[in-house]
Protein backbone atom coordinates (compact mmCIF):
# COMPACT_ATOMS: atom_id res chain seq x y z
CA UNK A 1 0.00 0.00 0.00
CA UNK A 2 1.70 3.26 -0.87
CA UNK A 3 2.03 5.93 1.94
CA UNK A 4 0.83 9.61 1.07
CA UNK A 5 1.90 12.29 3.57
CA UNK A 6 -0.35 15.14 4.21
CA UNK A 7 1.53 17.71 4.97
CA UNK A 8 0.63 19.39 8.19
CA UNK A 9 1.46 23.33 8.47
CA UNK A 10 -1.41 24.32 10.70
CA UNK A 11 -3.47 25.28 7.96
CA UNK A 12 -6.30 23.23 5.93
CA UNK A 13 -9.02 20.90 6.23
CA UNK A 14 -6.70 17.51 7.12
CA UNK A 15 -9.12 15.32 8.25
CA UNK A 16 -11.14 15.47 5.18
CA UNK A 17 -7.96 15.06 3.15
CA UNK A 18 -6.85 12.27 4.67
CA UNK A 19 -10.33 10.41 4.40
CA UNK A 20 -10.78 10.61 0.79
CA UNK A 21 -7.09 9.26 0.01
CA UNK A 22 -7.80 6.74 2.22
CA UNK A 23 -10.98 6.43 -0.07
CA UNK A 24 -8.80 6.10 -3.13
CA UNK A 25 -6.81 3.27 -1.20
CA UNK A 26 -3.89 4.90 0.30
CA UNK A 27 -2.17 4.80 3.61
CA UNK A 28 -2.35 8.31 5.08
CA UNK A 29 -0.29 9.87 7.25
CA UNK A 30 -0.87 13.53 8.54
CA UNK A 31 2.76 14.83 9.57
CA UNK A 32 5.20 17.97 9.77
CA UNK A 33 7.89 15.42 10.45
CA UNK A 34 10.77 15.73 8.11
CA UNK A 35 11.36 12.22 8.45
CA UNK A 36 7.65 10.92 7.54
CA UNK A 37 7.78 13.82 4.28
CA UNK A 38 11.12 12.28 2.90
CA UNK A 39 9.82 8.73 3.17
CA UNK A 40 6.44 9.10 1.91
CA UNK A 41 5.84 7.42 -1.89
CA UNK A 42 3.83 10.79 -2.36
CA UNK A 43 3.01 14.27 -0.85
CA UNK A 44 0.13 16.47 -0.73
CA UNK A 45 -0.20 20.07 0.59
CA UNK A 46 -3.37 20.97 1.41
CA UNK A 47 -4.74 24.80 2.14
CA UNK A 48 -7.34 27.02 3.22
CA UNK A 49 -6.46 30.79 4.65
CA UNK A 50 -4.00 33.29 2.97
CA UNK A 51 -1.10 33.09 1.34
CA UNK A 52 1.35 34.82 3.24
CA UNK A 53 0.45 33.10 6.61
CA UNK A 54 0.91 29.71 4.39
CA UNK A 55 4.40 30.40 3.69
CA UNK A 56 5.16 31.27 6.74
CA UNK A 57 4.03 28.16 8.65
CA UNK A 58 6.21 26.15 5.47
CA UNK A 59 8.96 27.19 7.19
CA UNK A 60 11.96 24.72 6.99
CA UNK A 61 9.86 22.39 4.94
CA UNK A 62 9.85 24.51 1.86
CA UNK A 63 13.16 23.02 1.81
CA UNK A 64 12.53 19.02 1.87
CA UNK A 65 9.39 20.00 -0.61
CA UNK A 66 12.30 21.06 -2.64
CA UNK A 67 14.21 17.91 -2.46
CA UNK A 68 11.30 15.64 -3.03
CA UNK A 69 10.28 17.22 -6.35
CA UNK A 70 14.05 17.38 -7.37
CA UNK A 71 13.78 13.58 -6.22
CA UNK A 72 11.02 12.99 -8.94
CA UNK A 73 8.54 12.63 -6.38
CA UNK A 74 4.49 13.51 -6.63
CA UNK A 75 3.60 16.37 -5.41
CA UNK A 76 -0.17 17.46 -5.27
CA UNK A 77 -1.16 20.94 -4.10
CA UNK A 78 -5.20 21.62 -2.90
CA UNK A 79 -6.39 25.57 -3.35
CA UNK A 80 -3.73 27.21 -1.15
CA UNK A 81 -1.02 24.59 -1.84
CA UNK A 82 -1.85 24.97 -5.33
CA UNK A 83 -1.73 29.07 -4.78
CA UNK A 84 1.81 28.50 -2.84
CA UNK A 85 3.61 26.59 -5.54
CA UNK A 86 3.49 29.59 -8.15
CA UNK A 87 6.25 32.54 -8.18
CA UNK A 88 4.31 34.97 -5.99
CA UNK A 89 1.12 36.16 -4.72
CA UNK A 90 -0.28 39.98 -4.65
CA UNK A 91 -2.84 38.75 -1.73
CA UNK A 92 -1.22 41.26 1.49
CA UNK A 93 0.99 43.77 -0.62
CA UNK A 94 2.40 41.05 -2.14
CA UNK A 95 4.35 37.78 -1.15
CA UNK A 96 6.67 35.50 -2.74
CA UNK A 97 5.90 31.50 -3.04
CA UNK A 98 7.60 28.51 -3.68
CA UNK A 99 8.45 28.89 -7.41
CA UNK A 100 7.68 25.65 -8.67
CA UNK A 101 5.58 26.76 -11.53
CA UNK A 102 6.43 29.95 -12.52
CA UNK A 103 3.58 32.87 -12.25
CA UNK A 104 1.44 34.72 -9.75
CA UNK A 105 -1.91 34.85 -8.04
CA UNK A 106 -4.21 37.21 -8.41
CA UNK A 107 -7.23 38.88 -7.23
CA UNK A 108 -10.57 38.33 -8.89
CA UNK A 109 -11.61 41.63 -10.02
CA UNK A 110 -14.93 40.66 -11.87
CA UNK A 111 -18.05 43.59 -11.59
CA UNK A 112 -21.75 41.77 -10.45
CA UNK A 113 -19.84 38.13 -9.53
CA UNK A 114 -19.66 37.27 -6.01
CA UNK A 115 -15.87 37.18 -4.11
CA UNK A 116 -14.93 34.67 -3.03
CA UNK A 117 -15.91 32.21 -5.65
CA UNK A 118 -17.95 29.26 -3.72
CA UNK A 119 -19.31 26.55 -5.41
CA UNK A 120 -19.41 23.97 -7.87
CA UNK A 121 -18.15 24.67 -11.47
CA UNK A 122 -17.63 23.10 -14.24
CA UNK A 123 -13.87 22.78 -15.66
CA UNK A 124 -12.07 22.25 -18.87
CA UNK A 125 -9.59 20.14 -19.75
CA UNK A 126 -7.40 17.45 -22.46
CA UNK A 127 -9.25 13.79 -20.76
CA UNK A 128 -5.44 12.67 -22.22
CA UNK A 129 -3.97 13.46 -19.16
CA UNK A 130 -3.51 10.38 -16.19
CA UNK A 131 -5.04 13.05 -13.82
CA UNK A 132 -8.19 12.96 -15.76
CA UNK A 133 -8.66 9.41 -16.51
CA UNK A 134 -12.28 8.41 -16.15
CA UNK A 135 -13.15 11.70 -15.56
CA UNK A 136 -15.75 13.82 -18.32
CA UNK A 137 -14.42 16.79 -19.44
CA UNK A 138 -16.82 19.95 -18.14
CA UNK A 139 -17.34 18.05 -14.25
CA UNK A 140 -17.88 19.79 -11.66
CA UNK A 141 -15.84 20.34 -8.68
CA UNK A 142 -16.06 22.33 -5.39
CA UNK A 143 -14.37 26.06 -5.21
CA UNK A 144 -13.81 28.30 -2.18
CA UNK A 145 -11.48 30.98 -3.51
CA UNK A 146 -10.97 35.10 -3.85
CA UNK A 147 -7.63 34.66 -5.05
CA UNK A 148 -6.71 32.64 -8.40
CA UNK A 149 -3.30 31.45 -10.42
CA UNK A 150 -2.21 33.40 -13.95
CA UNK A 151 0.24 31.39 -15.86
CA UNK A 152 1.67 30.78 -19.10
CA UNK A 153 -0.58 28.36 -20.90
CA UNK A 154 1.96 25.03 -20.63
CA UNK A 155 1.77 24.71 -17.14
CA UNK A 156 -2.56 24.89 -17.71
CA UNK A 157 -3.80 21.40 -17.83
CA UNK A 158 -7.81 22.23 -16.67
CA UNK A 159 -9.42 25.44 -16.65
CA UNK A 160 -12.48 27.14 -15.50
CA UNK A 161 -14.81 30.10 -16.50
CA UNK A 162 -15.98 32.50 -13.27
CA UNK A 163 -15.94 36.00 -15.71
CA UNK A 164 -12.13 35.31 -16.05
CA UNK A 165 -10.91 31.78 -18.06
CA UNK A 166 -8.72 30.72 -15.34
CA UNK A 167 -6.48 28.27 -14.42
CA UNK A 168 -8.21 25.45 -11.99
CA UNK A 169 -5.64 22.72 -12.62
CA UNK A 170 -2.13 23.07 -13.00
CA UNK A 171 1.58 21.13 -13.49
CA UNK A 172 5.13 21.54 -13.95
CA UNK A 173 7.21 20.49 -17.18
CA UNK A 174 8.10 17.19 -15.58
CA UNK A 175 4.32 16.43 -14.50
CA UNK A 176 5.43 15.48 -10.84
CA UNK A 177 4.24 18.65 -9.74
CA UNK A 178 0.27 19.07 -9.92
CA UNK A 179 -2.29 21.82 -8.05
CA UNK A 180 -5.75 22.06 -8.22
CA UNK A 181 -7.77 25.43 -6.96
CA UNK A 182 -10.62 23.61 -6.26
CA UNK A 183 -11.14 20.81 -3.86
CA UNK A 184 -10.95 17.17 -5.07
CA UNK A 185 -11.80 15.97 -1.56
CA UNK A 186 -15.13 17.84 -1.53
CA UNK A 187 -16.11 17.30 -4.87
CA UNK A 188 -18.47 13.82 -4.93
CA UNK A 189 -17.32 11.14 -7.07
CA UNK A 190 -15.33 13.05 -9.80
CA UNK A 191 -12.86 14.73 -6.73
CA UNK A 192 -12.63 11.25 -5.48
CA UNK A 193 -11.59 9.67 -9.12
CA UNK A 194 -8.82 12.37 -9.62
CA UNK A 195 -7.45 11.40 -6.08
CA UNK A 196 -7.28 7.72 -6.72
CA UNK A 197 -5.73 8.75 -10.21
CA UNK A 198 -2.84 10.32 -7.92
CA UNK A 199 -2.20 7.61 -5.85
CA UNK A 200 -1.92 5.44 -8.65
CA UNK A 201 0.48 7.70 -10.79
CA UNK A 202 2.73 7.66 -7.23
Amino acid sequence: MKTIVVIDYGLGNLKSVRRAFERAGARVVISSNLVDIKGADGLVLPGVGAFHDGMARLGQLQEVLFEAVDDGKMLLGICLGMQMFLSESEEGGGHAGLGLIPGEVVRFGVGGLKVPHMGWNSISFDSGLWFFSGVSDRSYVYFVHSYYVRTRAEFVVATCDYGVDFAAVVANRAGNVIGTQYHPEKSGDVGLRMIHNFVEMV
